[in-house]
Order: structure tokens, then sequence, then C-alpha cells
């Protein structure tokens, strides 16, 4: 159980020889050529940590999971994601080539304990994405055909509980019990620790190309003095200055035009107001000069040339102030880390978080830069969610968990 949110887990649930229904999220980075999986870290975690437990309890498992969405490059079958799952177990794991026709029925009903069954991208059926409260989803195709079979339903994908689509939430009515899986208790700890008792020097670290998120997120940490300081880099830092009144030079501030992230300056301008020393912006930046990086203050701004990653006096300044904090979050890298005169930024807030009492990472690019630059290893707790994490963070909560709320006490 969770006790600060009243949601239980499989810890207060027999799941020997029953149905279990577990919707995880195994959406996964995709070759557009190939169509090959290009990172499998989402399959793996909710491998280890949720459905290796119910294969060793006995549980009849049948998985619900998407992939991409209809049109895009990466919605494709969950066939290979089974033949990963298999490797990841060493266990055989059935993919069944269907969603919720007499295939899957059959499937399901021939189960025996410890079997585990992948069924096909849920996405596959228009009905999966319409957003509606669960009791109008259990009315859907997919529960009407399948709710008969399910006795536990689990709710282990984080990084879609922004989204009230039809597995997410519809099973919630009709199954005996509906829990949290590992993967969703963990980041639910992970988030009440940094959202609702965050120890204190407690720093939010706000970059990436995500922008509109960020006027948003620092209105809700510092109004409910969550966070004591907001520390800026990437384009975030780029529209915070240009709200402070910087000049970042035409190509830059082009960009902030063509995201179209110029709609958010009043806002920003009234948070740098309100809350004046607590919002911090970088003293200096790097530019790309012909390939090359130099460091400049932003009393030299503008510039004729792109900004690519906060400067290395302002690097070691954020540094030090997350060596000595108590939680640290972060949601986007300090520059483009992908090119090795740009990393030297995210490498410094990565050095400083490590030493800090507790630090939390999410969102792709911010995992991506974790991984690239050898970090992953030192960050208190990685958080699978993108979208999600931002909502939670903003609001305190997410739509799937209401719905865990209310379920899971029945």
């Amino acid at each position: 159980m969770i006790e600060e949110l009243g949601i239980k887990t499989l810890d207060d649930v027999d799941v020997d020889s029953k149905v279990v229904f577990v919707r995880v999220d195994f959406n996964s980075p995709i070759d557009p050529k190939t169509k090959k999986i290009l990172d499998y870290s989402r399959i793996q975690i909710h491998a280890e940590k949720t459905i290796k437990e119910l294969i060793e309890r006995k549980a009849r498992t049948v998985i619900l999971a998407h992939q991409g969405r209809k049109g895009e490059p990466d919605f494709i079958s969950l066939q290979q994601h089974a033949a990963i799952l298999s490797k990841i177990l060493n266990k055989d794991i059935k993919f069944v080539d269907d969603i919720f026709g007499e295939t899957a029925k059959k499937a399901i009903t021939n189960m025996v304990p410890g079997e585990v069954l992948l069924l096909q991208n849920v996405r596959m059926w228009d009905g999966e994405t319409k957003k509606r409260p669960p009791e109008e989803h259990a009315n859907s195709e997919l529960v009407r055909n399948l709710g008969e079979y399910v006795e536990i339903f689990v709710i282990d994908a984080f990084a879609a509980a922004h989204r009230l689509h039809a597995s997410m939430v519809g099973f919630a009515p009709v199954a005996k019990h509906t829990v949290a899986g590992r993967v969703m208790e963990a980041e639910l700890r992970a988030l009440i620790r940094v959202r609702y008792k965050p120890d204190h020097p407690s720093i939010y670290i706000l970059g990436g190309a995500k922008a509109e998120d960020s006027a948003k997120i620092t209105r809700a940490v510092l109004s409910q003095n969550i966070a004591d300081m907001i520390l800026t880099g990437g384009l975030v830092a780029n529209l915070f200055l240009k709200a402070a009144g910087v000049e970042l030079g035409e190509k830059n501030e082009a960009i902030l035009v063509k995201k179209g992230f110029v709609k958010y300056l009043d806002d920003i301008k009234d948070l740098l107001s309100v809350y004046k020393g607590k919002i911090i912006l970088p003293d200096d930046v790097a530019i790309d000069k012909d390939g090359s990086r130099v460091d400049i203050d932003v009393r030299e701004l503008p510039t004729d040339y792109l900004i690519k990653d906060i400067g290395i006096k302002t690097a070691e300044k954020y540094a030090d102030i997350l060596s000595k904090s108590k939680t640290v979050v972060m949601n986007g890298p300090m520059g483009v880390f992908e090119e090795e005169n740009f990393a030297k930024g995210t490498i410094k807030i990565f050095e400083g978080m490590s030493k800090s009492d507790f630090s939390l990472i999410g969102g792709g690019h911010t995992l991506a830069a974790a991984k690239l630059l050898g970090y992953i290893d030192k960050i208190s707790f990685v958080s699978t969610g993108g979208g999600a994490l931002v909502e939670y963070l903003s609001t305190g909560t997410l739509p799937v968990v209401e719905v865990l709320k209310k379920y899971s006490s029945k």
C-alpha cells in the first residue's frame, strides 16, 4: 500500500493462479528504416520489477501495451517486444496477434499459472486513444470482450498515466482488484518524496527544448515552496533570458519564434518578478563559432552564433549549488549534449547532482544524456515518464493516479 495516496500495490493481492491483466509501457524508440527497437529500457524495467514477480507468484499474466501512434514510423506490432521480453526473463513469452478477438480469448482461457501472454499493440484498435473516464471505457469493445477474464488489474504504465485511454483505466471498474504495479509504485514513491516531502535545499533544473513546460513547473514548485531554487539551461534558459530583457541574436530568437515559445514570455516575466532571486539564469553561454565552442558572458549578447550550452562559469556555479542540496529534480539537459564540445554544462550538472542526497531525472533527452555521458547509475531515481512526469510535478497528480485512488480501495 502506498499509504500517502491510499493506493494498493501487488503486496495487497493474492495473484496465485489468478488472471492478472497488466498495463505496461513498452513504447520504445524504433529505427524508421529497419523498424527495429533501438532501446528496450522500458521493456526491461517492467520485466524485472513487475512481470518477473508475477511469474514467480504463479499468476496467469496478460500484458497490454502500445507502441507508437497510427500514421507514425514507430507504429508497429509488439512481436519484437515479446521476443525481447523472452530474452530478458529467460522464458517463452507468447505473443498473440490479436487484442480482444477470439484468438486472444482462447489464449487467455488456455493459460496455466506462471504463463505470460502479450497481446497485440492496443493502439491498433481505434477506440484505445479516446479520452474518457473509466466508467465509459468499461463499456468499450475492449472491456466488453475481455473484462470477464480479468481478476486483478495492475496499472504499471506511469509514462502513460497522464492519458485516460481505454486499456489504461477501462478495466478498473470491472476487475475485482485494481492495484499499482512495481514500476508505478516506485515512480509514485519517488515523486511523493520530491513533490510533497522534499528535504531542503530542494533544487529544480529545467533545461532541454520543451520550454512550454518550464513556466508551469516553475510556478507550481515555487508557489508551494516545493523548490527553493530553479536553475535554467538549454532553450528554457534562452526563453527566460529573453523574458528578462536580454537580446539573444537573430538566429537564437528565430528558434524561439519557430517553436512558438514567445507566447510564454509574459508569464515568465511575471515569474521573474514574483520569484526574484529564486530563478537562476546563466551568467555565460557557449556559442558555436564555426564548429568551435566559445564561452561568452551574457552581457556580450546578442550574438550571430547559435547558443548551444550554458557557459563554464555558470556550469560550475550550478554544480556547487547542487552539491550542497538535499533534493534535486532535473528535466532537460543544459545544451546540445550529443556534441562533445557542448556537453560540458550537462556533465557539470550531473557531477553536482551525484553529490546531492536524492536526485531524480526524467524525460527522454535527460535520460539519453545521462546514459551517453555515463551518469545514469549515479542518479538516485530515473523516471520512465516524460509528459507524465511534467504533469505530476506541475499538478501533484495524474488522471490515472486518481483512478487508482478510486478503484484500488474497492
